[in-house]
């Protein structure tokens, strides 16, 4: 391996402990602190959290591997991921954050409807800890698989070497710096992303001749990978499209809402996490059509589409560069896994070991089992990524669609509607959930196989988990008077804002 590759990742290995060590003193005192950083987050902080946070491995290497397959018809994916990333900013970032503050200063999700629908039973508290909590090793081991298969591809590790390193970094500034680290090292790891989404695609650009270049290699391979409507069926579109419902209840991205510091601060941390991610995924397409472009010119041998990034990295920069641009899948990678086994963390501690077992442990007892249980849930997730044959991209998608469809209805009504109720609530979450399951998992579709390949299973789940909560609601009594009350409170609190 060059030494310029090494020097520059071992001083983004240095940083990102360096963050953690830092960060400290803001998560060990209470359990607030370590899950949610005090409430203190500036607009730009949270932005890029935010972004880095949501756009893991699958963004430079999953995202770009199905463009280098199929071409610009996988870049409605993208267009679904802005429209909806604009509209979890717009309906739930100022209410959430007002919200959660409101009802008994809520610091996790599942704290927030237990307390938003005075649930007395715990029941809806429980079943949505679970649901983060199994999605969520999931959606993780996904990060560890591309954290194996970066390590593989790049410097010739075992793959199984690759999964304990990135989770090694990870667990390390995660269990010692808390929300707070993980934030900071999500804004670090957020810059450093964006820079290497637009040097990647535009070096590889101008060794194919550039855009007139790529487009005339492209179309002597395929002209169809030049369409975006090449094959084009509705319900097709309808699923690439749907992937931007899944934000609405993406544990790991809203937390950041509740985070930040002000609802006054949400317009600027819209504006520039809606920027970061146009860019970026726009780069992250342009990476795949232009490594198509340059592997066909060059006769460049791509066994794994996913791996595009990485060798192109490799054969067009110095190896400074290279180690650069190797640290930005591992930022990618990284800034994800941290904040899902942090999400996975405060479930556990907050909505079962602090609800159930130890309602009056002291808070830096809660703090200690905090870091064990995001060790647990990373040791989890390194099982089921075990196997290297793994695709990120369903990965994430199946993972993804889970968390959608249990608690994007439910979040986006609980702060919309005073009508709902915590029966409606429990049904449309568990209606959800249990859809997107059996749509991956059961038989039911064509030759014996899952229904997932009829239509993404974010269609349905989120469709019944929506219309169920309506309806359980509408036939059971209204909210209690101190329930409504709080809704109106938080729709004052809101107006009074935007003046």
């Amino acid at each position: 391996m060059e030494t310029g590759v090494l020097i520059s990742l071992g001083l983004y290995f240095i940083l990102m402990l360096g963050i953690g060590v830092w960060s400290y003193r803001e998560s060990t005192d209470d359990v607030s602190g370590y899950v949610l950083g005090g409430r203190k987050l500036g607009p730009m902080v949270s932005a890029l959290s935010a972004g880095a946070s949501d756009m893991s491995g699958w963004m430079l290497m999953g995202l770009p591997g199905a463009m280098f397959l199929t071409g610009l018809s996988a870049a409605w994916i993208a267009v679904g991921l802005l429209i909806g990333a604009f509209a979890n900013y717009l309906i739930v970032a100022p209410r959430l954050r007002v919200y959660t503050e409101r009802a008994n200063d809520s610091i996790t999700i599942p704290d927030y409807f237990d307390n938003r629908f005075q649930d007395g039973t715990r029941l809806l508290r429980v079943v949505s800890a679970v649901v983060i909590v199994v999605f969520f090793t999931l959606y993780t081991s996904s990060g560890m698989v591309a954290g194996g298969k970066l390590f593989q591809s790049a410097f010739g590790l075992d793959y199984a070497w690759g999964l304990w390193i990135t989770a090694g970094v990870v667990l390390a500034y995660t269990m010692i710096g808390g929300f707070m680290a993980v934030s900071l090292t999500d804004f670090v790891q957020g810059c450093i992303m964006f820079v290497a989404l637009i040097l990647v695609p535009v070096v590889a650009l101008g060794h194919v001749g550039g855009l007139s270049g790529a487009e005339e290699t492209i179309r002597s391979v395929d002209p169809g990978r030049l369409d975006m409507f090449k094959d084009f069926t509705l319900i097709g579109t309808i699923s690439a499209l749907a992937w931007g419902l899944g934000y609405f209840g993406q544990p790991h991205i809203i937390v950041r809402f509740m985070a930040v510091r002000s609802v006054r601060d949400i317009p600027m941390m819209r504006n520039i996490g809606m920027s970061w991610m146009l860019v970026t995924l726009i780069g992250a397409l342009a990476t795949g059509l232009a490594g198509l472009a340059y592997a066909t010119r060059t006769g460049l041998e791509v066994s794994d589409p996913e791996t595009i990034f990485i060798l192109l990295s490799d054969v067009l920069f110095d190896p400074l560069i290279t180690g650069f641009l190797l640290a930005a899948i591992l930022a990618a990678i990284m800034s994800t896994i941290s904040s899902q086994l942090l999400v996975s963390s405060s479930s556990l501690v907050e909505d079962f070991y602090g609800t159930f077992l130890r309602r009056n442990a002291p808070q830096k007892e809660l703090v200690l089992i905090g870091r064990l249980a995001v060790l647990a849930v990373a040791l989890a997730a390194i099982f089921l990524a075990w196997n290297p044959d793994s695709s990120i991209l369903n990965l994430v998608g199946q993972a993804w669609a889970g968390l959608g469809a249990a608690f994007g209805p439910l979040v986006i009504l609980s702060l919309t509607w005073r009508r709902m109720t915590r029966t409606g609530a429990l049904a449309g979450m568990i209606v959800g959930a249990a859809t997107v399951l059996i749509w991956i998992y059961a038989p039911l579709g064509p030759d014996g196989g899952s229904l997932s390949g009829v239509i993404y299973e974010m269609v349905p789940g989120f469709a019944l988990s929506f219309a169920t909560i309506i309806l359980v609601s509408l036939l059971g009594k209204a909210p209690p008077p101190a329930v409504t009350e709080t809704f109106d409170a938080v729709e004052q609190e809101l107006a009074e804002a935007r003046r």
